[in-house]
């Protein structure tokens, strides 16, 4: 099903492979109905490799990136922050703003600052102010203002702090399977730099937030305060 309005998500991570893994699917079905999706990584997450150095994993999680944004069908950005140094300040929050501009999403996708992970809730905050600014016109830049749309918190594992569900976007099997095998592309979700199984784990979080929501499979969001529990085929 196509919706009559053209829609380009882009979903901002803190790591590449956060919002791949968390949202990605919703991603694969927005591009397969004929729509756009964007990931923007802050950082390629490259300190967590027992064996590669963070120079090297680096160019390996970019690598990973680009192969899972090709085999859905997104455009994926970078950029240059390091893994656990996230900064929060205006100079990273005025380069998400500058792309925001420059992509003009519809919606925008982020993480939940109830955060295990300092890099996630950093990212969390970075994209408030970033879409923010991204919308005032009195702020001038090199592009035109632009209102990147509804924000939607990603339900991730390493985010559970008051994380409240509130939309679950039905997932086909045909899109769950494309999804999987794109997320076998990362080293990380194959289980090869922890022993956490991330993509079974993921697989079976789709079950659990479809089953209440009497969808086979789901990806949920938390949204800001105010939105209503939705069961929807889109955003």
């Amino acid at each position: 099903m196509t919706q009559a309005k053209s829609e380009h998500i882009l979903a901002i991570g803190a790591h590449a492979g956060d919002m791949d893994l968390t949202a990605g699917a919703v991603m694969a079905k927005y591009i397969q109905a004929g729509h756009q999706a964007t990931f923007l990584h802050l950082t390629p997450g490259e300190k967590g490799h027992p064996r590669l150095s963070p120079a090297q994993y680096a160019v390996q999680k970019r690598e990973e990136a680009e192969a899972f944004a090709e085999k859905i069908g997104a455009q994926v950005r970078f950029l240059d922050y390091k893994d656990a140094e996230l900064p929060v300040n205006d100079e990273v929050k005025y380069e998400v703003a500058d792309i925001i501009r420059d992509v003009k999403p519809t919606l925008i996708i982020s993480h939940w600052p109830g955060s295990i992970h300092k890099d996630h809730t950093a990212a969390h905050h970075i994209v408030e102010d970033a879409r923010f600014y991204a919308a005032l016109k009195t702020i001038t830049r090199d592009l035109p203002a632009h209102y990147g749309g509804p924000l939607y918190y990603a339900d991730n594992w390493e985010d559970p702090y008051d994380f409240n569900p509130e939309v679950f976007i039905d997932i086909p099997e045909d899109i769950f399977a494309l999804w999987a095998d794109a997320m076998s592309v990362y080293a990380y979700a194959r289980s090869e730099t922890s022993n956490f199984p991330f993509i079974e784990y993921y697989k079976a979080l789709t079950v659990v937030r479809g089953a209440p929501a009497g969808m086979k499979r789901a990806q949920a969001f938390a949204v800001p305060k105010g939105a209503l529990n939705q069961r929807k085929q889109f955003f």
